[in-house]
């Protein structure tokens, strides 16, 4: 899908799922999930182009406050409904990249990944890359707890 049809999608999306508003997604290097919400408004084919600025020393282990500016690449073609918002809101998932330079940010899992995966089709190594998230999840057999006045506890079965 070219960026030009990507691009019409997500309007396609938001005229058609009455979207109020968008939700630029980005993940940190320790995985935690970011967002950055903006109403629809601002959303033009420009937005696709110039990005969203956003401070990056507020993502821990980034950046330090005196060298903050960052900017959130929107890519379109990741722009899907959030099912589970009260408000309808479309959410888009972005590449982090230094305004200053305009090169992808060497901390964002995101630009890491991709040069991993230029990195192994440069070497022969191999043509595709495929990463995933690691989920986790802990099975309890039973879980109480208490609150009082003076006292809180807790037992894991």
């Amino acid at each position: 899908m070219s960026n030009t049809t990507a691009i019409s999608n997500v309007f396609k999306l938001i005229e058609e799922n009455h979207i109020k508003f968008v939700l630029l997604r980005f993940t940190n290097i320790k995985g935690k999930e970011h967002g950055v919400s903006l109403p629809v408004s601002a959303i033009d084919e420009d937005f696709f182009e110039d990005g969203k600025m956003f401070d990056g020393s507020s993502v821990e282990g980034w950046r330090a406050i005196n060298k903050a500016d960052m900017l959130l690449m929107p890519i379109a073609e990741t722009a899907v409904v959030d099912p589970f918002a009260q408000i309808p809101t479309l959410s888009i998932r972005c590449s982090i990249y230094d305004p200053n330079t305009m090169q992808s940010y060497d901390r964002d899992p995101r630009s890491i990944a991709i040069r991993a995966e230029e990195y192994m089709r440069s070497t022969g190594i191999a043509d595709n890359v495929f990463f995933g998230p690691e989920p986790e999840f802990f099975l309890f057999d039973d879980v109480r707890f208490s609150t009082e006045m003076n006292n809180v506890s807790f037992k894991i079965d």
